[in-house]
């Protein structure tokens, strides 16, 4: 993963952050789905597990990642071509 998410997809606690990755096959995209929560010191943490009402939230939010990751991934091969047809 990069240290700079690509995007970020958020609904109140709940947020998708997505990661642009490089391999040599080329670039790939991840998604972390998260809901922010505060401690008892009333510090902000984040965690994985989702309560029963998060469900459907969370379901937009990775549709809507999904859909971002897609047309991104359409951007790649189209800068690809054309770097491709410069050289």
């Amino acid at each position: 993963m990069s240290n700079t998410p690509a995007n970020k997809f958020q609904d109140g606690a709940l947020r998708v952050t997505v990661w642009r990755n490089t391999s040599d096959k080329g670039t790939f995209y991840t998604a972390t789905p998260s809901r922010g929560y505060k401690s008892g010191d009333d510090a902000w943490k984040e965690t994985d597990s989702l309560n029963e009402s998060d469900l459907l939230d969370m379901a937009e939010l990775l549709r809507e990642a999904k859909a971002w990751i897609k047309m991104q991934k359409r951007a790649d091969a189209k800068a690809r071509k054309e770097q491709a047809a410069a050289a």
